[in-house]
């Protein structure tokens, strides 16, 4: 799709939670989306706000690192919630297998910052078009570890909710506390954590959070004391 054309048209939130990158962004962007919209977010919040509040953008360019939600654990909960948006990861992270991850876990494209603009208006027009868009030499290629690809395939089977309830447990909180944060019953967050249990196929909130660990390696996992 050449720029000026229905590329004009689109409607692209950034997510990033330094602002001066936001703007570095919408600079190098105008010219592809004018007569469009560009939309910012500096934290999950602020995107939960902006999809839910109507607006329907035709991609979302996501920083990893944001407020709200740690790491891998963002992308896989806001394409669980907002399937149908397609996500490029923009992130400082150029590990492969952080790339790799990124891919399994629904992404349409990762840029890593060090790029310069022209490859990240490459990689937002060609996503733009249905397509899938990688740093050039890095494949696509499994891990070979069979095991770790069993639970990244379970990991995306949880839900939303499910999703920030796991993070919370890897925060150290009790369910009492999520229930608070959740504005949920306590009894809601228990089946939350028994689904999830049941999901990644572990027996428990410590296994849990080492699985969620071993997916997301920039996870950070707080000491916390097991509940039944």
């Amino acid at each position: 799709m050449a720029a000026g054309t229905q590329e004009n048209r689109v409607t692209i939130l950034i997510a990033d939670d330094h602002p001066l990158f936001r703007d570095a962004l919408k600079n190098s962007l105008s010219s592809l989306t004018a007569g469009g919209t560009l939309l910012e977010a500096g934290t999950y919040t602020e995107i939960a706000d902006q999809l839910d509040g109507g607006t329907a953008p035709d991609l979302v360019l996501l920083d990893l690192s944001m407020p709200g939600v740690s790491g891998l654990s963002g992308l896989l909960y806001l394409r669980a919630q907002y399937p149908d948006i397609p996500v490029i990861v923009i992130s400082a992270h150029e590990d492969p297998t952080v790339i790799r991850r990124c891919m399994e876990f629904g992404a349409s494209g990762y840029v890593p910052k060090s790029m310069d603009i022209s490859q990240i208006r490459e990689a937002v027009s060609a996503v733009l078009e249905g397509e899938v868009w990688m740093p050039p030499g890095i494949a696509e290629a499994s891990s070979g570890d069979d095991e770790l690809a069993d639970l990244t395939a379970r990991f995306a089977t949880l839900t939303p909710q499910q999703v920030r309830v796991l993070m919370m447990l890897s925060e150290g909180l009790l369910n009492k506390q999520i229930a608070y944060k959740l504005s949920v019953s306590e009894a809601t967050i228990k089946a939350h954590v028994s689904a999830i249990l049941q999901k990644l196929n572990v027996e428990s909130r410590t296994q849990a959070v080492i699985a969620a660990a071993r997916i997301d390696p920039n996870l950070t996992v707080a000491p916390f004391a097991d509940e039944n």
